[in-house]
């Protein structure tokens, strides 16, 4: 009579446990953190992949952030996470840090950090649920680093937009003319050396030398007071995407420096929100 009772409980709690699992939704919202890419502790992202998605139609957006490529974290960004993830719902959003470029890693680590995510996340498509349609969004030297990745890699993934919160994009210019005296102590930093002694490093490092009838379709957003990229580098890429016929949008907060917030930084998602419902599809 024991044997009989223990074997129906047990039978109780198997299709208990089985009707549990099967109600779990594999494509249910997940969200994950600190996840590693690669080996080194500073090689991990956050990933925020949305209920119902699928391989077919769930686009991806890549978001890197800045700090000087030697400082910065992903948390930076949350506030940009928040309000990207609420006006594109249907995106996966993942949120990377990559190493400080400090001894021993200076460029170019960072642009191969980057390299290495995109790979990690074009691996995972098939477990992530995901597509193949990629945007690249950067802020400041996180810009930098997306508009390397875009105009310079077509493989594993040629993105389908770029998103560039006043990156840098020719870094000799950048060294030859600094908007601050802070700006060529922090180049030879993190390069190791001036244009002259790593004229090659600092070509290779520079997204506008990239640039293609091919490449992306690029939104460039700059304010005009910023002493820390100088908004000449946004004019510079912008004529150089007008002059090679890239779809790109180019737009100008002049009284804005390096960063804003309230209605400008509003304004600024409605463009990513219109430029990306234009380009990506």
């Amino acid at each position: 009579m024991k044997t009989r009772l223990l074997l129906s409980l047990l039978l109780v709690v198997f299709i208990s446990c089985k009707k549990d699992n099967d109600d779990v939704d594999p494509n249910a919202e997940k969200i994950s953190k600190n996840v590693s890419y690669g080996s080194n502790a500073q090689q991990k992202m956050d990933i925020y992949l949305p209920g119902g998605r699928s391989s077919a139609t769930t686009k991806v957006m890549i978001v890197i952030h800045g700090g000087g490529w030697n400082t910065g974290t992903k948390a930076e960004l949350d506030v940009y996470i928040d309000s990207l993830r609420r006006r594109e719902p249907t995106y996966a959003v993942f949120n990377i840090e990559y190493r400080m470029a400090n001894t021993p890693d200076i460029f170019p680590a960072q642009e191969n950090d980057i390299k290495a995510a995109v790979e990690f996340i074009y691996n995972k498509r098939s477990e992530y649920n995901i597509s193949d349609k990629f945007v690249l969004v950067g802020v400041s030297a996180g810009a930098h680093l997306a508009l390397l990745q875009g105009y310079k890699y077509s493989t594993p993934v040629k993105p389908k937009a770029i998103i560039d919160f006043f990156g840098p994009v020719d870094l000799i210019d950048m060294y030859t003319n600094p908007p601050n005296p802070l700006v060529q102590p922090l180049l030879i930093s993190v390069t190791g050396g001036t244009p002259t002694s790593h004229a090659i490093l600092y070509n290779d490092s520079s997204p506008i030398n990239f640039v293609t009838s091919q490449s992306p379709p690029t939104l460039i957003l700059q304010g005009g007071a910023d002493i820390v990229v100088s908004p000449s580098q946004s004019a510079a890429l912008n004529a150089k995407l007008f002059t090679v016929a890239v779809t790109h949008q180019y737009i100008f907060y002049p009284t804005e420096g390096h960063g804003w917030t309230g209605a400008n930084l509003t304004d600024s998602f409605n463009k990513i929100q219109a430029f990306l419902s234009a380009n990506v599809n």
